[in-house]
């Protein structure tokens, strides 16, 4: 029976698709990625990814790059049992790839050229 309230407390909640906004504020963010607010004040301090806007009277104001960081990292921590220095240093490593990635073509076509020019 107790296995079985905590297999139910594990378990993923199906969070809420994102609306097509500019800002979101804090209590927006907290609902749509399905963590209270103060722990998203914590989070700020712990991810660089997270940078929302401060507006009149230090106010967060959410962008929608935000909300998916946050989501990922609710993820990370919640769902797939990372610490928050695991979620940090897997995050850093993905920002890496994703770099190596785009660079690639440039990378081929500059490859490219320099055999064009050895050619000659």
């Amino acid at each position: 029976m107790q296995d079985q309230v905590l297999h139910k407390e594990c378990q993923t909640i199906e969070l809420p698709s994102i609306p097509n906004k500019r800002y979101f504020t804090i209590g927006e963010a907290s609902d749509l990625c399905g963590v209270k607010p103060h722990v998203l004040r914590y989070w700020e301090q712990e991810f660089q990814q997270l940078s929302p806007c401060k507006r009149r009277g230090n106010r967060r104001y959410y962008q929608y790059k935000d909300v998916v960081a946050i989501r990922q990292i609710r993820e990370l921590l919640y769902d797939k049992g990372f610490t928050i220095i695991g979620a940090r240093k897997f995050l850093n490593q993905q920002k890496r790839a994703t770099k190596v990635t785009a660079l690639q073509p440039v990378i081929q076509s500059l490859e490219a050229v320099l055999n064009l020019l050895v050619d000659k």
